[in-house]
């Protein structure tokens, strides 16, 4: 037994007395080869035995995002499509990709034609004048980099939105959809007649240039919004209760920004970068908020709720972690804004807390989150139909997911006064909304507080309830006959 002050722990039996020996370092293994190639040596484990090198990981991440165009068969050939860019990792990793799908090296190239958006959040998140600057001009500089043409709006445009951003779309619900074949061969007709006709435009799928907000190459840097219409958003924000409200609050402002850009802009199909790691989180967040009947809509890769604008999610399937590689081996560039989270405590908000435990589990079991990610994919993609504009949520515009026992069950908790007349009543705006939105409205400022768009619209409906109401008893069902009718 070794006597050595402190022991030397790996002495031989025999050896001469002395001071005790430093512990032999143990000898490092065979790097580990790539799964794939099996000559490289592995620069990142995606899961448990999945080494690739660098090579191998970047052809393994290229082709899933080109697999889930291509195997869902959405976004048509010369079609326009929108990117919805957060300056976040993973709708930069998405912006890359279609980059590179558009370049002439590629194989096979991508057929769509992409524009992109970008929302500054900057006022709700705590960040001053000169760094919402700041941030505007790194976001701008990448985006004009692209050769993309791009629109730069700010969070308080929101206020400013027409009342039909609340409405559905004339979509193709009657119309007959053409299929990916034909719109394929449709496509390759139209660029041989172009090539035949002499035509000089050989950027990919007819890329516009344009790289100015509006199209003009000498566009002005954007500027930030007023200060009372910054001051009018933060009083929103303000009166809302809690940081879950919060939350989703800044999504609906968020979501129905992009989709009146889509619109206005002429672009049919949205991209946005959610990742698999979040999707499985706001997954349990939306059963948390009483979303369950619209978990397909909210997490599958489609969304058409709203008609002639449908939001498509190509990076649904990538983990956090592959896209921060990823970002990293190949110097894709991110301009990070803080969350609304920030500088609070972890327990603040459902999101926050679900995030938290989501994450947590997946560092002791690693297929946590591919877990809830792969049973949201089971779910149905097709929730209950609405009829007509009264039957969708004011807020969300999925169908109306509440009886009427519920309705009056609801009601006492969630009218705690009405005052006034009309729309700036509580008890006005409840039949409008779905259950998850009648919590989240809740917990909201006075009506009076909601931004003019919501209001605006949530008045209309109700005058055409009422209308409604008052014509009820001449208004002949669906399932109802006509007297004398064989």
């Amino acid at each position: 037994m070794c006597e050595a002050p402190g022991g030397c722990g790996g002495c031989a039996v025999g050896s001469a007395p002395g001071p005790a020996r430093r512990r032999p370092a143990p000898v490092c293994s065979q790097p580990r080869p790539c799964v794939k190639c099996g000559e490289g040596a592995a620069a990142v484990v995606i899961r448990v035995g999945d080494g690739f090198c660098r090579a191998c990981f970047r052809e393994y991440f290229v082709h899933k995002f080109r697999a889930m165009l291509g195997k869902n068969r959405v976004i048509f050939p010369g079609e326009k499509v929108l990117l919805a860019l957060s300056g976040g990792p993973a709708s930069s990793a998405m912006l890359r990709q279609v980059q590179e799908g558009l370049s002439r090296e590629t194989a096979k190239r991508l057929r769509f034609v992409p524009g992109l958006v970008y929302i500054d959040e900057g006022a709700v998140c705590g960040q001053s004048p000169e760094q919402r600057e700041q941030n505007l001009a790194q976001m701008e500089a990448l985006l004009q980099e692209t050769g993309f043409p791009y629109y730069l709006a700010s969070l308080e445009q929101a206020l400013e939105l027409p009342g039909s951003v609340l409405r559905r779309g004339p979509g193709a619900a009657g119309e007959p959809c053409p299929s990916y074949k034909v719109a394929v061969e449709g496509f390759i007709q139209q660029r041989r007649q172009e090539a035949a006709d002499g035509d000089g435009d050989t950027s990919p799928a007819g890329l516009s240039t344009q790289h100015g907000p509006g199209g003009d190459l000498a566009a002005p840097r954007a500027r930030l919004p007023a200060a009372a219409l910054t001051a009018e958003l933060l009083r929103l924000f303000e009166a809302v209760e809690t940081l879950t409200a919060k939350e989703e609050l800044l999504q609906m402002l968020r979501s129905h920004l992009i989709l009146h850009t889509a619109r206005t802009r002429g672009y049919p199909k949205v991209m946005t970068g959610e990742s698999c790691t979040r999707v499985a989180v706001k997954l349990l967040t939306n059963l948390a908020l009483g979303r369950g009947a619209f978990l397909a809509v909210d997490t599958g890769f489609v969304d058409g709720r709203h008609g002639d604008v449908t939001l498509v999610r190509p990076m649904r399937e990538y983990m956090a972690k592959e896209i921060a590689f990823y970002n990293h081996f190949f110097g894709v560039p991110t301009v990070i804004t803080p969350p609304l989270s920030t500088k609070r405590r972890e327990k603040t908000s459902i999101h926050r807390l679900m995030e938290s435990f989501l994450l947590g589990l997946q560092v002791d079991f690693p297929s946590t989150i591919s877990t809830v990610y792969r049973t949201g994919e089971k779910l149905s993609a097709a929730p209950a139909e609405a009829g007509s504009e009264l039957q969708r949520c004011l807020l969300c515009l999925c169908a109306l997911d509440i009886a009427g026992e519920e309705e009056l069950a609801l009601e006492p908790t969630l009218v705690t006064e009405e005052t006034g007349n009309g729309p700036e009543s509580r008890a006005a705006f409840i039949p409008l909304l779905c259950y998850s939105c009648r919590l989240t409205f809740k917990e909201m400022g006075s009506p009076a507080t909601l931004p003019p768009y919501v209001r605006a619209e949530a008045q209309h409906r109700s005058c055409r309830a009422r209308m409604k109401e008052q014509i009820q008893e001449f208004l002949l069902e669906d399932d109802e006959e006509e007297p004398g009718a064989s």
